[in-house]
């Protein structure tokens, strides 16, 4: 088996998804910054392995350290991003992974599964290339009731259900597997689209709103509408009276899962033997 570490790029396996992150990922690390408390969740998800695949890696959000780590991102501005010593980032796609099978201990894709063209095939390159798997996505089901949404611009909830794949067709393809509640605390930094649920002001910032692709892939007529009316809102005291429970609170259940599990393939390999 070829040693993981050293695989070459990979760009005929790109997807859309680079040009998508080529295009909005301008300034995202500055916003995007990894929260302590999901990254203690996602490296015990982790376990003991001591080789890790990290695809749709982005900047390098969640990475542990103390591993063999290979990243895998199909966007050059999103490669672009991550931070001096990071591990090496293969230029590839999760639909056609260039490693060898069973090639890691685990594999982590973290906040990236809505952006795949081909889920199916996505997740059959995980578990064919890892023996376990975390994976954090986020359930439209609770997201799509979030007040930004949900009050002033409910276009952000039609787009991504177009994009991200339910709770029930993701856990159906992976097979048996657990699935986590991951809390958003009030003081979260990772600034994807609902983390500022007790920040509001947050959202009439435009880079804010451009590190996070719910706002770059809806429409901008909407997205600027709804700005409006939550300025306004904010300015006149009608956010706070309709929404000041939320000031008492420390977290919220955005709809954000982990979801982890074993390999069908690390069974089959076992059972027969077989060492990666």
């Amino acid at each position: 088996m070829s040693n993981p570490l050293t695989v070459s790029p990979s760009p005929a396996s790109l997807t859309g998804t680079a040009a998508v992150y080529d295009r909005i990922g301008i300034g995202y690390s500055a916003v995007r910054r990894p929260d302590p408390r999901w990254a203690a969740l996602i490296h015990s998800a982790l376990g003991d392995a001591r080789t890790v695949l990290n695809v749709g890696a982005g900047s390098g959000a969640y990475e542990p350290a103390g591993v063999a780590l290979v990243a895998v991102e199909p966007s050059q501005e999103m490669r672009s991003q991550r931070p001096p010593g990071s591990a090496p980032c293969v230029a590839a796609g999760a639909e056609r992974l260039p490693f060898d099978d069973q090639s890691f201990d685990a594999v982590m894709a973290v906040l990236t599964v809505h952006h795949w063209s081909d889920l199916e095939a996505g997740i059959a390159e995980l578990q064919r290339v890892a023996r376990r798997f975390a994976i954090v996505t986020y359930d439209m089901d609770v997201q799509g009731d979030f007040w930004f949404t949900r009050d002033y611009v409910p276009e952000i909830a039609d787009a991504e259900r177009s994009r991200v794949p339910s709770m029930e067709r993701l856990t159906s393809l992976l097979g048996p597997c657990e699935v986590t509640n991951l809390p958003v605390w009030h003081d979260f930094t990772d600034g994807f689209m609902t983390a500022f649920w007790r920040r509001p002001a947050a959202y009439l910032d435009p880079a804010t709103r451009r590190a996070c692709s719910a706002f770059a892939l809806t429409d901008q007529v909407a997205i600027a509408r709804g700005v409006s009316r939550l300025e306004e809102d904010l300015a006149s005291g009608t956010w706070q009276s309709r929404y000041g429970d939320l000031l008492e609170r420390e977290d919220f259940d955005a709809g954000f899962r982990l979801v982890t599990g074993v390999s069908p393939h690390a069974a089959t390999a076992g059972a027969s033997g077989r060492t990666a």
